[in-house]
């Protein structure tokens, strides 16, 4: 018990940064009061705008405000208030924003028969479908018996799954760069292995580029894998650019193993160590899009979010993957990324400690 009260960095990580997490994450999904989300209305042929579509009727009935789109805002003191904003667009212009994560619903109206695109497989669609059926169904009374129909998304690039992949594949770079750079570097330190390797001698900056270029071969095993699994039992395709996908691959190693670099450059003692590691993978793992889309947090934290490592490199995998993308579309992220990890990894070489 003495050597724990003694260490204050053992009880901030271990009492107070889980109490600061719960705080953080409570307030991003407890303590809002309004939830937003966002439906793609598909434009009709023919039809200039929104107003001439089975949808106006609806939302007239529920009086709202608009801004461009139409806004429609449901409230329930029970489940809590939820923002619907119908976006009008073309067909493609939907998709985009599905494998965004923009939107999870599409709408189609077509001679009065309400056609719902979703992915079956994605619950909060599931959710969102219900929700948009009962503005339909408490709408004009003649809109209470009208048809519709489900049709689920297949199309490679527009499911859960596409979504998911890619965010797998990133958080993969940053929590095998995390743990196989920044624990080993600590736990060394700690047994006193990096004292027997300075006597050698050996350079530092050759044990760390020694460890960054095992991982980053352990690295692409691990998504290779990964990918082939996704491609054979989900038919995960990569509709973009590989040798694109190759740089940000790169970039997006290089950017974590210099952070890693730099969380370990000094402490020796493990439970610190654990507690910085989580401490910065732990909030982007949340926040950055790998399981849900980040445009569901408040929006002023969208453009941190979207500045974060991680957020950058699953946006622009993802990018390449549903979208298309190709180098020029992601040189901007590679850059960024490119640089954080080179600028990291030289502050963390310079204030590195052997014991």
């Amino acid at each position: 018990m003495k050597e724990i009260v003694r260490e204050p960095a053992v009880l901030f990580w271990g009492i107070g940064f889980p109490i600061l997490m719960a705080w953080g994450l409570g307030i991003a999904f407890s303590t809002k009061k309004e939830m937003s989300r966002e439906i793609a209305v598909i434009q009709q042929t023919g039809t200039s705008s929104l107003q001439k579509s089975i949808l106006s009727d609806i939302i007239e009935h529920h009086p709202g405000k608009q801004k461009g789109d139409y806004f429609l805002p449901l409230k329930n003191q029970k489940t809590g208030n939820i923002n619907l904003t119908f976006h009008e667009c073309t067909r493609d212009d939907a998709h985009i924003l599905l494998k965004k994560g923009t939107i999870t619903l599409i709408i189609e109206v077509i001679d009065g028969k309400i056609y719902y695109y979703f992915d079956p497989a994605n619950a909060e669609a599931q959710l969102l479908y219900e929700v948009v059926k009962g503005v339909v169904y408490n709408g004009p009374g003649y809109y209470s018996s009208h048809q519709e129909e489900i049709r689920p998304l297949t199309v490679t690039g527009t499911r859960y799954i596409d979504f998911l992949i890619p965010g797998l594949l990133a958080m993969g770079i940053m929590m095998s760069s995390s743990w196989g750079i920044s624990y080993t570097l600590i736990d060394r330190r700690s047994k006193k292995l990096l004292r027997r390797m300075v006597a050698t001698p050996m350079k530092k900056s050759n044990l760390l580029i020694a460890l960054i270029t095992a991982r980053f071969f352990m690295n692409m095993v691990e998504a290779v894998l990964l990918f082939f699994f996704a491609w054979l039992y989900f038919g995960i395709h990569i509709q973009g650019s590989i040798a694109g996908l190759l740089l940000l691959f790169v970039a997006g190693n290089i950017a974590f193993a210099g952070i890693s670099v730099l969380i370990s450059s000094h402490t020796s003692n493990p439970e610190v160590g654990n507690g910085l590691i989580n401490a910065v993978v732990t909030p982007m793992m949340v926040v950055s899009g790998i399981f849900f889309s980040y445009q569901h947090f408040p929006e002023w934290t969208i453009p941190v979010i979207r500045h974060l490592p991680l957020t950058m490199l699953a946006d622009g995998v993802r990018s390449i993957f549903n979208e298309g993308a190709g180098i020029m579309l992601i040189w901007k992220e590679t850059l960024i990324l490119t640089a954080t990890g080179v600028i990291t990894f030289v502050i963390g070489l310079r204030i590195f400690k052997w014991y």
